[in-house]
Protein backbone atom coordinates (compact mmCIF):
# COMPACT_ATOMS: atom_id res chain seq x y z
CA UNK A 1 0.00 0.00 0.00
CA UNK A 2 3.20 2.15 0.75
CA UNK A 3 4.36 2.14 -2.75
CA UNK A 4 0.99 3.35 -4.57
CA UNK A 5 1.50 6.47 -2.26
CA UNK A 6 4.72 7.33 -2.33
CA UNK A 7 4.03 7.17 -7.19
CA UNK A 8 1.14 9.64 -6.19
CA UNK A 9 3.29 11.58 -4.22
CA UNK A 10 6.49 11.02 -6.82
CA UNK A 11 4.09 12.48 -9.45
CA UNK A 12 2.49 14.90 -7.59
CA UNK A 13 5.76 16.59 -6.63
CA UNK A 14 7.85 16.19 -10.07
CA UNK A 15 6.37 19.42 -11.90
CA UNK A 16 7.71 21.60 -8.75
CA UNK A 17 11.28 19.23 -8.65
CA UNK A 18 11.94 20.33 -12.57
CA UNK A 19 11.14 24.00 -12.05
CA UNK A 20 13.27 24.50 -8.76
CA UNK A 21 16.18 22.50 -11.62
CA UNK A 22 15.28 24.81 -14.27
CA UNK A 23 15.75 27.85 -11.90
CA UNK A 24 18.78 26.29 -10.94
CA UNK A 25 19.87 25.84 -14.19
CA UNK A 26 19.23 29.65 -15.44
CA UNK A 27 20.61 30.96 -12.07
CA UNK A 28 17.92 32.61 -10.79
CA UNK A 29 17.71 32.78 -6.54
CA UNK A 30 15.76 29.32 -5.67
CA UNK A 31 14.58 30.58 -2.58
CA UNK A 32 13.50 34.37 -3.72
CA UNK A 33 9.41 34.19 -3.32
CA UNK A 34 9.63 36.33 -6.60
CA UNK A 35 11.26 33.27 -8.35
CA UNK A 36 7.73 30.95 -7.22
CA UNK A 37 4.92 33.91 -8.88
CA UNK A 38 1.35 32.33 -7.83
CA UNK A 39 0.38 32.00 -11.26
CA UNK A 40 3.82 29.71 -11.63
CA UNK A 41 2.50 27.62 -8.33
CA UNK A 42 -0.98 27.60 -9.71
CA UNK A 43 -0.25 26.02 -13.33
CA UNK A 44 2.50 23.63 -12.07
CA UNK A 45 -0.33 22.09 -9.31
CA UNK A 46 -2.80 21.96 -12.51
CA UNK A 47 0.17 20.22 -14.08
CA UNK A 48 0.89 18.13 -11.15
CA UNK A 49 -3.23 16.97 -10.32
CA UNK A 50 -3.37 16.05 -13.83
CA UNK A 51 -0.40 13.75 -13.32
CA UNK A 52 -1.76 12.16 -10.83
CA UNK A 53 -5.25 11.80 -12.01
CA UNK A 54 -3.60 10.35 -15.37
CA UNK A 55 -1.32 7.32 -13.05
CA UNK A 56 -5.03 6.58 -11.46
CA UNK A 57 -6.44 5.89 -14.52
CA UNK A 58 -3.94 3.95 -15.86
CA UNK A 59 -3.61 2.09 -12.77
CA UNK A 60 -6.56 1.10 -12.81
CA UNK A 61 -7.29 0.28 -16.25
CA UNK A 62 -3.82 -2.07 -16.62
CA UNK A 63 -3.63 -3.37 -13.15
CA UNK A 64 -5.40 -6.09 -11.21
CA UNK A 65 -6.40 -9.91 -12.60
CA UNK A 66 -7.82 -10.53 -16.07
CA UNK A 67 -11.50 -10.28 -16.35
CA UNK A 68 -12.21 -13.71 -16.77
CA UNK A 69 -9.93 -14.65 -13.67
CA UNK A 70 -10.83 -16.81 -10.37
CA UNK A 71 -9.98 -15.30 -7.13
CA UNK A 72 -9.10 -19.01 -5.07
CA UNK A 73 -9.25 -17.87 -1.02
CA UNK A 74 -6.10 -19.35 0.91
CA UNK A 75 -6.75 -22.37 2.80
CA UNK A 76 -4.99 -25.33 4.04
CA UNK A 77 -4.70 -28.21 1.83
CA UNK A 78 -4.38 -32.20 3.16
CA UNK A 79 -1.13 -32.50 4.27
CA UNK A 80 -1.91 -29.36 6.28
CA UNK A 81 0.33 -27.04 3.98
CA UNK A 82 -1.03 -23.49 4.37
CA UNK A 83 -1.74 -21.88 0.36
CA UNK A 84 -1.91 -18.25 0.13
CA UNK A 85 -4.87 -16.66 -2.22
CA UNK A 86 -4.30 -16.59 -5.17
CA UNK A 87 -6.27 -15.60 -8.56
CA UNK A 88 -6.30 -18.26 -11.52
Amino acid sequence: MIRPIFTELALFLAPFVVYAIYLVATKAALLELSSWPPKVLASLAIVALVLMIGSFIVLAHFSGAPVDATYEPAHVDERGNFIPGHVR
